[in-house]
């Protein structure tokens, strides 16, 4: 399900603000997030309301202004609504219970 989004044709003109927030993730220990993570969630998230007049400052405004805890709380309920939890095996379950 890769539907397009109206901000899309700013993507590549906002690259080094996704990879310098990638790097600032990276430097607080978050070695696995990727600019497309990023991405995903201010279209998801963020954006999910277009505004055709906006302009390419405030998309990079939102890029640059996005805190670690607002990515990393998505991110947290994204992984909890596309896990499968099977319990089939008991001891699985009871290694959980520890």
């Amino acid at each position: 399900m890769n539907v397009s989004h109206e901000y899309d044709r700013f993507r590549s003109l906002v690259e080094p603000a996704l990879k310098s927030k990638q790097e600032e993730f990276l430097l607080l220990g978050y070695d696995n997030v990727s600019d497309e993570d990023i991405w995903r969630f201010l279209v998801k998230k963020k954006w999910q309301k277009e505004n055709d007049e906006i302009k390419l400052y405030e998309i990079v405004q939102s890029i640059l202004s996005l805190k670690i805890g607002e990515f990393m709380n998505y991110s947290t309920v994204e992984a909890l609504k596309d896990a499968e939890f099977t319990l089939e095996n008991e001891e699985e379950l009871l290694e959980l219970l520890k």
